[in-house]
Order: structure tokens, then C-alpha cells, then sequence
């Protein structure tokens, strides 16, 4: 018999399906490509602890408290305690997602416990976090199948972690972590019976009154024949830039309909924040749309406008590093690189090209504050860059 659970996951799954009919990249994805991440992923693990700043391994987010930068409070939550601290700018967050027949959440709403997509608080013991990898290696299985149900359930019946993904939730964990203003990133996946995302999320910050502290970005869906005038209506809102994810929205960054949104950007002085490489936990036939050299088409033909590689490129790293070195109007938004990983961009891409981002409600806004805290411990110019002053001139923000 067909449970309701599996009937609305089949649902979402052909809906998917459908949505993308006609736009795989098989093709360029090789065998290469493949052992490629494979060997990253394995490299990675291998040289943790062995890097500049040797083992950072703390049990959960709270253990980040052992680090000099926070402190638990009387909640058990994470506070930062560190003098001369910039206002620190996240370029990387998102707000509580549905599409589909989900019911729209309650941005406005305070919950008592920000449930994180990967959250290693939430068992007893928390899991192991270790500063020093990619960011999801330090989740098990268990908690990766729970994040797939918590997208399966944000397509139908309603994703109880995505409930608590509020305004309230994020500006108060902005205010215990130091960060003054933080990007909200939507993302316009393009499915059957899709509501306008980026639309919830200007509303929502405009009800809040939290115009001060979130700087809301747009998305549009390249193949949506009207792109071109949502950009428009959406930059008349205050919309400060756009987000695209090939991942999620199943489109090839170099094809001639996302060649349009760029265009659209330029004209608009918008910057465009990619989700950008494969962070080896997406469905397989997703990772041929985050090959890092799919953005450079976009990059070369349009010099003027901004880009951002979300993760930094993720585990394909190695492949961004390249493209910011060699483009004016390419920076890094570093959400998810591990502490050595981070070192090495710093040297390597110079501080003047990196973003400080967290991805959050995936994780807290601390494990990647930490990450630089620590890297930038003897570097105040580079901690004042990464923190604020790059995102500071990148979007328009000098009041500060």
C-alpha cells in the first residue's frame, strides 16, 4: 500500500523529474570529473589536523565555546566575546523555503530552536565538528537522509526545520554572533505550482521592519520567459543582487537563457551570487550543472558584472582558485572551506577577494565566524576585509 508520505514523495520526485526533462549535462560530466571529487573528498579527511592550525575538533556547534571568540550563555547559546570586531557582513543566508503544495512559512514567526539542516546539536552526543574539512563531511548518513526529508517535505506537506528559518530566528543569532547585516538569498527553483520566492522574502522583510539588518536579494528561474521584467521589478523593491543555483534550479550557467539573466544583471548594476561546485552530498545527476568551468562563459562575456562563487567553489576549490585569480569581477564567498582550506585562499587569492558567508540555517552563523577568527588571528586587515569591508563595496554599503 502506498503510504501518504511516499505518495507525495513520489510526486515531488517526477515533478522534479519533468521540470528538468530536456536540460541534463550528462554529457560533460566524465569519469574524470567524478574521481576527481571522490579524491577530494578522501585528500581532505586524510590532512585534517595536519594544516597550520593542527586539530580543531570540538563536540557540536556549542563546543565552539572552548575557542577564545564565544561563550555559552544561559540558554546554551553561542555569544561572541571579541573587542574591536568589525559589523560583520554575511553574504549567505536564506530564509524558511516551500515550493510546490508545502504551505508558505511564516517568515515573521519566532521559534524557540533554529533547526539547522545539519544540526550536531540535535543528537546526544553531539556529533564530532571538525573546523578542518569541507563543512558537511562532519555529518553522518543519518543526518544527510534527515536534510533529504526535510527537502522532500518543503515541496508538500511543510518542512518543520524550514518553519524555523525566520526573520526573528536569524536576526537573533545575528545579534549573539556580531554580524550586523546579512544577505537573504532566494532561490527560484522553477517546479509546478511554484510561488514567488523572492517576492515572500521582501514582503517579510518590510512586515519585520528588518530593513536595517537583511540585505534581500532576487531569483529568477532562467527559463521563465519573464526574467528579464521580474529582475526590474524586483531591483524597483530594493532587491540587491541575484542568486542563482544550477543545482537546485537544473540549468547549465553557459547556456543562452541564464546568458540573458547576466546580461539583465549588468544593465541593472546587480551582482550575481552563484552556488557554485559540488559539495558531494547532491544527487549525482545534479553535480554536471556545478562544474566550475561551466561559469566561465559567463565570467569572460561579461566583465562588468560581479560575480560570486558561493562555497568558494566548493569541493572544486581548486578549480575556482584560477577564476578569482585571473577576473576583476570574480570574488569568493568562503561558507564551508575548512580552516587550512581557508589559509591557503587567503595567501593564494589575497584578502580583497573573499566574502564571508555561512549558509545559514544549514549551519550557525559561528562555524564559519570561527574559521576566520582563527585564520585571521595576526591578520586585522584581512579580518576587516573578509568580514565586512569586501561585501561593504561589493553591494553598496558604506554607512557604516
Amino acid at each position: 500500500m502506498l503510504t501518504r508520505r511516499a505518495f507525495f514523495t513520489k510526486l515531488a520526485l517526477a515533478a522534479a523529474a519533468v521540470s528538468c526533462a530536456g536540460c541534463t549535462r550528462a554529457s560533460d560530466y566524465s569519469d574524470d570529473d567524478a574521481a576527481r571529487l571522490a579524491r577530494q573528498m578522501a585528500d581532505e579527511v586524510a590532512r585534517s589536523g595536519t594544516g597550520p592550525y593542527g586539530k580543531l575538533r570540538f563536540q557540536g556547534y556549542r563546543g565552539l565555546a572552548q575557542l577564545p571568540y564565544f561563550r555559552l550563555d544561559e540558554y546554551g547559546q553561542l555569544r561572541i566575546q571579541v573587542d574591536g570586531l568589525p559589523p560583520v557582513i554575511d553574504c549567505h543566508t536564506h530564509l524558511g523555503w516551500s515550493q510546490m503544495l508545502a504551505p508558505q512559512v511564516d517568515l515573521l514567526r519566532r521559534a524557540p530552536r533554529t533547526e539547522y539542516y545539519l544540526d550536531c546539536d540535535q543528537q546526544e552526543p553531539p556529533c564530532a565538528l571538525d573546523l578542518d574539512v569541507y563543512v558537511n563531511a562532519n555529518f553522518t548518513e543519518a543526518m544527510h537522509r534527515e536534510l533529504s526529508h526535510e527537502v522532500l517535505a518543503s515541496l508538500t506537506v511543510g518542512s518543520g526545520a524550514a518553519a524555523t528559518h525566520t526573520i526573528p530566528n536569524l536576526v537573533a543569532e545575528m545579534d549573539a554572533s556580531g554580524v550586523g547585516k546579512a544577505a537573504v538569498l532566494p532561490i527560484a527553483a522553477g517546479l509546478p505550482f511554484d510561488s514567488d520566492p523572492t517576492l515572500h522574502v521582501l514582503d517579510a522583510i518590510a512586515k519585520a521592519g528588518a530593513a536595517d539588518r537583511l540585505i534581500p536579494f532576487a531569483s529568477v528561474h532562467p527559463h521563465d520567459a519573464r526574467k528579464r521584467e521580474q529582475l526590474r521589478a524586483y531591483a524597483q523593491r530594493g532587491a540587491r543582487g541575484v542568486k542563482l543555483h544550477p543545482e537546485m534550479q537544473r540549468f547549465a550557467p553557459d547556456e543562452p537563457a541564464a546568458m540573458e539573466v547576466y546580461e539583465e544583471c549588468g544593465r541593472l548594476h546587480l551582482p550575481v551570487i552563484f552556488h557554485a561546485g559540488r559539495s558531494g552530498i547532491e544527487p549525482g545527476f545534479l553535480r554536471p550543472y556545478a562544474l566550475i568551468r561551466h561559469y566561465l562563459p559567463a565570467i569572460r562575456t561579461f566583465p562588468d558584472v560581479r560575480f560570486i562563487l558561493g562555497h568558494a567553489g566548493a569541493r572544486d576549490v581548486a578549480d575556482a582558485i584560477p577564476v578569482a585569480q585571473q577576473h576583476d569581477n570574480v570574488w569568493l564567498e568562503i561558507s564551508g572551506q575548512g580552516v587550512t582550506q581557508l589559509d591557503d585562499l587567503l595567501r593564494v587569492v589575497g584578502e580583497h577577494k573573499l566574502l564571508y558567508g555561512t549558509d545559514w540555517p544549514f549551519y550557525p552563523l559561528a562555524v564559519t565566524l570561527a574559521k576566520v577568527l582563527i585564520v585571521t588571528e595576526k591578520r586585522p586587515s584581512a579580518r576587516q576585509a573578509i568580514l565586512a569591508g569586501n561585501a561593504e563595496g561589493l553591494l553598496g554599503i558604506r554607512e557604516w
